[in-house]
């Protein structure tokens, strides 16, 4: 059985649909992955900011303008260069060659 002109042009016309259909479905799912990384992106900026802004807040509950009259209310006071005593950390052992 040979084919004939118009089971040629049906053959390439499904061929045609097939390819363009195939195109179709990898341009929606790169979209989709473009707005999937745009939703990343948003997301990572605003966890990033929040992490500044706590990082800014450990800073400053960290200082000295707030801890000394939180120790004051406690009834602690800050002790003299005398009454510091630095104690060295313990070295890790060696480890045998």
């Amino acid at each position: 059985m040979r084919f004939r002109g118009r089971h040629w042009i049906a053959f390439w016309l499904v061929a045609l649909l097939a390819a363009l259909w195939a195109v179709i479905a990898r341009q929606t799912s790169a979209l989709n992955a473009a707005r999937a990384l745009a939703d990343l992106r948003e997301a990572r900026a605003s966890l990033e900011g929040r992490r500044a802004d706590l990082d800014r807040r450990v800073r400053a509950g960290q200082s000295r303008t707030v801890l000394l009259p939180r120790a004051r209310k406690l009834g602690l006071r800050l002790p003299a260069d005398t009454e510091i005593i630095l104690i060295p950390a313990p070295q890790p052992p060696d480890r045998p060659r």
